[in-house]
């Protein structure tokens, strides 16, 4: 009996450090790993927007994989900003938050469309769930910034994939407004359903070089 609670205990022991270590990877390892490629996005951004614009070229294509904008939002604190990935795969997520390709860019009529990780890869909508009705998001490209306000959150099953048409939840609808939507999982360390945050176009200003008008 001895023999087989000292056979028991370590086992734990070793289960116990085993899922510490899991953690530990989930939440800091991963983090670190979306951290070194924002720095290298942020980099190659501030390149490419140090460029001058090519003559009669209103649109820059963005390659997938490549970073698109930059997001900022207050209520998430002055130092809280993330490089927009071009594209939404796992891959890309793992980098940063993803628009979805299809959707309009920002500024565009239309829903301009982010989704991003809650608790792992540096948590980039972790804090998603705090922002109310008339929160600012500002998006960040070459030349403007975008400021958008939160009209609404709403908790949807993952099926819900309307809420990524050009008017949210109605597809096949004409848009008419400019508008953003940020997508998560929901709740926190699950993916039974996903949290939503609505908002439109509030106004936009000159962007300026090195950091945004908030």
């Amino acid at each position: 009996m001895r023999g087989l609670i000292k056979v028991l205990g370590e086992f734990f022991i070793t289960f116990g450090l085993v899922v510490l270590l899991f953690v530990t990877y989930e939440l800091w390892g991963t983090g670190r790993y979306t951290e070194a490629h924002q720095e290298t996005l942020t980099e190659q951004l501030d390149q490419k927007w140090s460029k001058p614009a090519e003559p009669h070229v209103t649109t820059e294509k963005v390659k997938l994989g490549d970073g698109l904008a930059l997001i900022r939002v207050p209520r998430f604190g002055k130092d809280y900003k993330f490089v927009i990935v071009e594209g939404t795969t796992p891959a890309d997520l793992r980098r940063g938050p993803g628009h979805y390709a299809r959707t309009a860019l920002p500024g565009q009529v239309g829903n301009f469309v982010v989704s991003g990780h809650r608790t792992t890869y540096s948590a980039p909508f972790n804090k998603a769930d705090r922002l109310r009705a008339g929160d600012e998001i500002l998006i960040d490209t070459k030349k403007t910034q975008y400021v958008y306000k939160v009209t609404k959150l709403q908790i949807v099953a993952p099926t819900r994939v309307e809420v990524t048409a050009p008017v949210p939840l109605h597809p096949g609808k004409k848009p008419k407004r400019k508008m953003i939507t940020l997508t998560t999982c929901h709740p926190k360390y699950s993916a039974a359903q996903r949290l939503i945050v609505f908002g439109e176009l509030d106004r936009q200003l000159p962007r300026v070089s090195g950091g945004g008008q908030k």
